[in-house]
């Protein structure tokens, strides 16, 4: 398979057009596009993602992107050139991908499952030896403490790893845990928040380069 780049981003909250995106093959953005999930926001999404050069883009809503779960078919029609993954995947630019929205219980956002059997079922439905996981909930113990040092990522989804072994995991959702990790598996775990705790753009894209041997941060740290 030849170099692939990969941009990836995450948690904008309708602060996309404050970001510099770079040009790469493969966008990925891991949930949280809009700040309230109305339909206005997600088409103004919709419309700057339409203006980026990638030839794919791959998309997991978060728990703030309401349309996505009550509409999803309406929410597709407003992502014209996107793939939304909502617990589905398939191969990309010769990349095995899943994309799952679904998070542990959050007061009364969307996307939310109970901890346990509901969530490990979920998990369980994806396939095994992933090139590209692309969640929005961090999974338990990686990337995933509050600003006040919580873990309040999946266990139910670290559990699943070990069978889903993804080369690269993405995700988002805690702003103030954004970095790299390696899972217990091997792979690379990014975080890739770009606002912080104010709802501010804090952080740029990250940019990978996917080679022979696997995924390559080049920028974005």
């Amino acid at each position: 398979m030849a170099n692939l780049r990969l941009v990836v981003l995450s948690d904008t909250h309708g602060r996309h057009r404050d970001l510099s995106v770079p040009a790469g093959d493969l966008l990925v953005h891991a949930g949280d596009f809009t700040r309230s999930g109305s339909e206005r926001e997600l088409a103004a999404f919709g419309q700057w993602l339409a203006t980026l050069p990638h030839g794919i883009k791959l998309l997991v809503p978060g728990n703030h992107d309401f349309l996505c779960q009550s509409q999803p078919e309406r929410a597709r029609e407003l992502l014209p050139g996107a793939e939304l993954l909502i617990g589905s995947g398939g191969l990309f630019a010769g990349l095995s991908v899943w994309g799952s929205p679904w998070q542990p219980w959050f007061k009364d956002w969307a996307f939310n499952l109970p901890r346990g059997p509901q969530l490990a079922q979920h998990w369980a439905s994806a396939p095994a030896d992933l090139d590209l996981l692309i969640t929005h909930t961090p999974p338990a113990g990686v990337l995933d403490r509050t600003w006040r040092g919580e873990p309040v990522g999946c266990a139910d989804l670290s559990a699943a790893l070990p069978r889903l072994r993804p080369r690269l995991h993405v995700f988002g959702h805690i702003h103030e845990a954004r970095g790299q990790a390696r899972l217990d598996s091997g792979g690379l775990a990014l975080n890739a928040s770009n606002l912080n705790l104010m709802y501010r753009v804090a952080h740029p894209p990250w940019v990978i380069d996917w080679e022979p041997d696997g995924p390559r941060v080049l920028s974005g740290g």
